[in-house]
Order: C-alpha cells, then sequence, then structure tokens
C-alpha cells in the first residue's frame, strides 16, 4: 500500500516521536522513508540567524536542515530503507514538490495544533499540507512541553 514515505522535518525536538511513526509504517509496509528539512527562505531576518551575510544565513541554514536530516533518519528503526534530502524555498511548497516528484504515498508529520491568534499569526505548514496533497497525511501531535 504505500512504498515511499514523506518525513518532513524541522529538527524539532518531537522529530523522534514523528519518526517513530513513520518508521512504523515504513516497517510495516517495507517502504523508504524520505527524510526532509526544508530551509525556510522567507525567514531570513526573523529568528537567530538575523542580521548575517547572505552566504552565512544560508550555509548556517543548511547545516541546521542537515542535522534535522540525520537526527530524523537516526531515529528511523535500522532495518528502514532511507532518503535524505534538503530543499530551499517555502515549507509547504517544497513538501507538495516533493511528494509528488518522488512518487510518495504517504506523508508523515508533525503538527503543534496551534489555534486562535498564535496560528493566525504563525500559520501552520502541515495544515496547508493536508489541505494541498494529493496523497494521505498522517498528523502527529506534538507536545510543546
Amino acid at each position: 500500500m504505500y512504498t515511499q514515505i514523506l518525513l518532513p522535518t524541522d529538527g524539532s525536538a518531537s522529530a523522534s516521536t514523528i519518526a517513530e511513526h513513520a518508521g512504523s509504517l515504513a516497517r510495516q509496509y517495507d517502504a523508504t522513508v524520505h527524510v526532509l528539512s526544508v530551509l525556510d527562505t522567507r525567514n531570513r531576518f526573523e529568528g537567530p540567524t538575523m542580521g548575517l551575510g547572505s552566504d552565512a544565513w544560508e550555509d548556517a541554514e543548511r547545516d541546521r536542515a542537515e542535522r534535522a536530516v540525520d537526527d530524523a533518519a537516526a531515529a528511523l528503526p535500522e532495518e528502514v530503507a532511507v532518503e535524505r534530502h534538503v530543499e530551499a524555498g517555502v515549507p509547504h511548497t517544497e513538501i507538495l514538490e516533493y511528494a509528488d516528484d518522488a512518487d510518495i504515498d504517504l506523508i508523515v508529520m508533525g503538527t503543534h495544533g496551534r489555534t486562535g491568534i498564535d496560528h493566525y499569526l504563525i500559520g501552520s505548514i502541515a495544515e496547508r499540507v493536508v489541505r494541498q496533497s494529493p496523497v494521505p497525511v498522517v498528523t502527529v501531535r506534538i507536545d510543546e512541553n
């Protein structure tokens, strides 16, 4: 049923919990897990890397994304086949494009479950992916604590 599973990650502390879900499904279906992290090109001047030159910013973000991919891949069961990828762009767009290009059957990703003003201000990558994805999406609720 599922042979190609996409696991987008931002490197948050909950990545291992989400990887457990993806790994369990991959083991059950003998699927390959594609671990993807996206350098969010919209947020260059927001966050800990603000004020860096463009090359330094991109290097720092690429390092962060590569660590995120490596950490999520390490949380998967050893017997699961893994492909690692880093892309740059708008996260939900890159996730959906990757899913299409790689013939992904299922996306497994975390969601913070924000509501109200937090949801309005921050938005939800997971919500956009769920609404626009042509394949099933499993969302794993992330506890902020």
